[in-house]
């Protein structure tokens, strides 16, 4: 049971399955100038969570606690902070990748990554919003200049980051295209999308073309092939930022473009993502709640790569 100095965690000191997170109790951490505590209400697990687990990624070898969504109430804040003040609600993206550690009964957080969490939403949808969004904001709206009336190509548009950025791409008045399972179909359909592609039927280099923006969730090959539906002067944007050089020069040969990116925290998005869910445009799919005990049991529904829409941890 923690007690005011210390907090529950879900740790790990090895890499490996999700048998490897672990409950533990650390010392709560205190805000330095320009960070802000924020008592965890809710934590997204995102993909990343899951590989970091199995691999170290980023962070190389354990112990560590992972998460980077944080939907919560403002418990203390530090010298300089103007912005919030103890029992605001926030949610944000702690900075990626090294900035990690939501899964947990407290965390600490530049306050700068942080905006006001909407009033119309609760902690869960606040906490599974954040990564995807910033990902999906900063890939359609500042990489690729999304613009209304442009063809968007989404690849796994019922996953996290897929089913956010389709509500975005939407929001800006665009044509949707996105590509997932015949039985996430009707979901997509619901959420605005405009052309469906079953990509276990179907190749979507020969189903569509003249697109302006494609975004690459798959990455590898997925991401190359992608290259050959775009109009001239088209982009790809690839959320997986690492690979050969092949996806820049086979664009280049094309006459298109293809960037690579990892998201990145950012208030002033934060605030877009705000905006668009107190207007009803934006709204998250929760695949399942889990109480931060049960942190291994979401990592399990992960890997299975089947999830529609976000995990999300709560935190009592």
């Amino acid at each position: 049971m923690s007690t005011e100095n210390t907090m529950r965690v879900i740790g790990q000191d090895v890499l490996g399955g999700p048998e490897v997170l672990q409950e533990k109790e650390t010392a709560r951490p205190a805000p330095r100038a320009n960070e802000v505590l924020v008592r965890v209400r809710a934590a997204g697990v995102n993909p990343t969570d899951w590989k970091h687990r199995a691999t170290g990624g980023f962070l190389g070898e354990p112990p560590f606690v992972l998460g980077w969504d944080v939907s919560g109430t403002v418990e203390a804040v530090g010298i300089g902070v103007a912005t919030f003040v103890p029992g605001d609600e926030v949610f944000g993206m702690l900075p990626y990748p090294y900035g990690h550690g939501s899964h947990a009964e407290y965390v600490v957080a530049p306050v700068r990554a942080l905006w006001h969490k909407p009033a119309g939403v609760d902690h869960v949808q606040a906490g599974a919003l954040p990564l995807v969004s910033l990902t999906a904001w900063q890939a359609l709206v500042e990489n690729a200049g999304l613009a209304a009336g442009q063809r968007v190509l989404v690849h796994a548009a019922a996953g996290g980051v897929g089913h956010v950025a389709v509500q975005i791409a939407k929001a800006r008045g665009a044509y949707v295209i996105g590509t997932a399972s015949a039985g996430k179909h009707a979901f997509l359909r619901d959420l605005g999308v405009d052309e469906v592609i079953d990509y276990r039927e179907t190749d979507f280099t020969e189903a569509v073309k003249d697109i302006d923006v494609v975004l690459d969730t798959v990455g590898g090959e997925n991401a190359t092939r992608s290259l050959r539906v775009l109009r001239p002067g088209g982009i790809v944007v690839s959320i997986l930022p690492t690979g050969s050089r092949e996806l820049e020069e086979e664009a280049a040969r094309l006459g298109v473009r293809a960037v690579r990116m990892l998201v990145d925290a950012d208030r002033a998005g934060m605030r877009e993502i705000a905006e668009l869910v107190e207007a009803g445009r934006l709204r998250p799919t929760i695949a399942g709640a889990f109480p931060l005990a049960d942190a291994a049991e979401a990592h399990r529904l992960g890997d299975t790569g089947r999830t529609t829409g976000k995990l999300v941890l709560t935190v009592d």
